[in-house]
């Protein structure tokens, strides 16, 4: 089912899909996308897509941002996420906020890498954060979508986040999915908790 539907929404929004692409690509001359390694299902590594919201140095502009200002590294290392990150480009800013950047994901879904819904994906440095509930996140596919992103997304604690995922695994429905699914939208469209 996830993979239909992944292909079905691919073709519906590939107009958007490539307009956006293009957009990125003109704004700064960087690439359109951009790959990240994180864990999936057992413990397998994948690729996970995202249109580029970042400017093109960003890992250099993060670690002097980070060095200059304590502050902000502490909240770096409580959450890995930055209110006020210098690496996000003003296009990158809209795309994140209505989580356009996400729909690469769509690919991810359709090679069987990701769900529509599941514990969003994470890194291998993540994991540690996760300490027993562990073995609940590596028992699913990572989501597009799921219990974080319709509860607050970047204005709650990894701590709750973990719980979250642990709480979608133990509790897994069709029923869950879809509600989550619609839950979705909603919280999209109001822009709610993304930074």
């Amino acid at each position: 089912m996830d993979i239909s539907l992944a292909a079905l929404t691919i073709v519906m929004l590939t107009p958007l899909l490539v307009g956006v692409a293009l957009l990125v690509r003109l704004s700064d001359g960087g690439p359109a996308f951009f790959s990240h390694d994180r864990l999936g299902h057992g413990g397998r590594r994948f690729k996970c897509w995202k249109f580029r919201t970042m400017t093109p140095d960003a890992p250099a502009r993060l670690r002097e941002y980070l060095a200059q200002n304590s502050a902000a590294a502490e909240e770096w290392q409580r959450t890995r996420k930055l209110r006020n990150d210098p690496r996000i480009t003003p296009l990158g800013w809209y795309l994140r906020t209505y989580s356009i950047d996400e729909l690469p994901q769509l690919f991810n879904i359709l090679l069987g890498e990701m769900s529509f819904v599941g514990p969003r994906p994470i890194e291998m440095s993540e994991m540690v954060r996760y300490g027993p509930s562990r073995r609940f996140y590596l028992k699913a596919r990572p989501g597009l979508t799921g219990l974080w992103q319709v509860n607050g997304r970047n204005e709650v604690s990894y701590r709750r986040r973990v719980a979250f995922d642990r709480y979608y695994v133990t509790h897994w429905s069709a029923k869950m999915d879809v509600v989550l699914i619609f839950r979705t939208f909603a919280v999209v469209l109001s822009g709610r908790g993304a930074y």
